[in-house]
């Protein structure tokens, strides 16, 4: 069953948390919100948010590396974010080319592999070509993966994997009570990720507490940890207190414990 957290009290967690090194979650996913909200709040436009949530995610990149975690995945951009006002989207298409320049040499230095799931043809060619870069770049790196989803919708993402596997049934290749869970997540944008596609922890900061149409299928178990900090005021310190709460937590994927 899910297990819901609103972290807003942080005082009521311990001001020193250890954690315990052989119960890190192997995928943390992070929903990055709040942005815009810290920019405005400090009379700022919003895309000074966005700039500044790229340096948060620099940190936060190392800081789970060094935690231990496999793989980090991130909600960079989705497939409902081309809403937004065209000047704010002409800058978040920039920002990828602009962090992948100045942060490669240090992902490739700390191991980190860079992947990215979503549209990603559907994106400005100038940022196209700096996430193929940066993928291939660090492509022998073989510690954490750093997972961006970008152009990424997860009901555009189901959908897409429903159709191609319709697609074996009407030519003959599968009959329909072939289809099993295992086949449609083999189908999904994560399944690169092997044994690691379905996140152990989801944390949203800002203090939203909804899924915003993020990893529908695969979070079926996940622990969720809702942050009242918005992403550009997330740190380590923050990171370890979600995974401290993880490993505080019974997961019973639908059975019983003892």
């Amino acid at each position: 069953m899910f297990s819901w957290l609103n972290n807003n009290n942080q005082s009521e967690m311990p001001e020193k948390k250890e954690l315990d090194p052989d119960n890190i979650p192997a995928h943390v996913a992070i929903i990055m919100d709040g942005n815009g909200r810290w920019a405005q709040k400090r009379h700022l436009p919003r895309v000074a948010g966005h700039k500044q949530g790229m340096n948060t995610v620099k940190t936060i990149t190392k800081a789970a590396s060094n935690l231990g975690i496999k793989v980090l995945t991130l909600y960079a951009f989705s497939t409902e974010n081309w809403k937004r006002p065209e000047d704010e989207v002409n800058y978040l298409m920039k920002l990828p080319v602009d962090f992948f320049d100045d942060f490669v040499p240090e992902l490739i230095a700390n191991n980190v592999r860079v992947n990215v799931m979503g549209y990603t043809d559907q994106l400005p060619q100038k940022t196209q070509t700096a996430v193929a870069n940066a993928i291939k770049d660090t492509q022998d790196c073989d510690g954490m993966v750093l997972n961006f989803a970008l152009n990424y919708g997860s009901r555009a993402e189901i959908t897409t994997a429903v159709q191609t596997i319709a697609k074996s049934v009407q030519q003959g290749e599968l009959k329909p009570e072939d289809i099993s869970s295992e086949m449609i997540s083999a189908h999904l944008m994560t399944a690169p990720l092997g044994q690691y596609q379905d996140p152990d922890l989801v944390i949203r900061t800002s203090g939203e507490e909804r899924i915003s149409n993020f990893l529908l299928w695969q979070i079926a178990y996940s622990e969720f940890v809702f942050m009242a900090p918005h992403w550009p005021e997330f740190t380590a310190d923050l990171l370890n207190q979600a995974v401290y709460e993880y490993q505080h937590r019974k997961r019973r994927f639908g059975g019983l414990t003892k």
